[in-house]
């Protein structure tokens, strides 16, 4: 087996090998750190430029430590020179973010020539991120959606539409409620106490699962008054970014 522990006393000036070797080494455990994120994410997109810059940010992390190398003055001038740049992409995801944080240390511990840190360190974070992809905490236990729907209020009960809602869905909060009012001529002075009109409601739901939503949907038709009920749900894709 070759033994890298021959080529760290240059640090200074690295020979060329060394440099190769590094920046081969730190692709290799990057690539496993892509796989693992390929078949550790759920979500069905697979955004190419998020792919390619946990490939190639350890490469650059690498190649920036080792230019660096023992030298004071080389870090407060590489530092200067980062600092122009004004990096303002943003990861929606907390679990984007370590994947690349995990790429950018596996290319600093490369730069630093600490093969062994970063060879064990990236086995390990692989590891664990298959390991969670098999526990409950990767998994969606909850459907999330938009719930819409409209009542008369001359016929419908609101009461038993909440006591619907309580009994059918896990969690529910009304996000928006607006309320047409229809128009009755009456003679003078006198009042109508009559709620006409329609209501509109919409409510961001959780249900536990798929089928609960056909007895959610079935359960408001079957109420007085309530009709258009709009039930739907949209991907929440882990690796989307922004």
């Amino acid at each position: 087996m070759f033994d890298f522990s021959s080529l760290t006393n240059y640090t200074e000036n690295p020979p060329v090998l060394l440099v190769l070797l590094t920046v081969l080494f730190s692709f290799f455990l990057s690539g496993l750190i892509v796989f693992t994120y390929e078949m550790t994410t759920r979500g069905t997109k697979r955004p190419d430029n998020f792919i390619q810059s946990l490939l190639l940010v350890s490469i650059v992390a690498c190649t920036v430590i080792q230019a660096i190398g023992d030298s004071l003055a080389r870090g407060l001038g590489m530092l200067g020179a980062l600092s122009i740049i004004r990096f303002r992409t943003t990861l929606r995801n907390p679990r984007n973010m370590v994947f690349m944080f995990s790429s950018l240390a596996t290319g600093i511990a490369c730069g630093v020539y600490g093969f062994e840190i970063a060879f064990l360190g990236t086995i390990g974070f692989c590891l664990v991120a298959f390991l969670l992809y098999f526990t409950p905490f990767s998994k969606n236990q909850n459907l999330v959606g938009a719930l819409k729907f409209e009542i008369d209020r001359e016929l419908g009960d609101e009461r038993r539409i909440f006591d619907t809602l309580h009994q059918k869905a896990k969690h529910y909060a009304l996000t928006k409620y607006t309320v047409y009012n229809r128009r009755e001529d009456l003679p003078d002075g006198e009042v109508s106490t009559k709620k006409n009109g329609i209501a509109f409601y919409e409510y961001s739901i959780s249900l536990k699962k798929q089928s609960d939503s056909w007895d959610l949907t079935d359960s408001l038709y079957e109420l007085p008054g309530v009709k258009n009920v709009r039930l739907s749900f949209s991907e929440q894709d882990e690796s989307e970014l922004i």
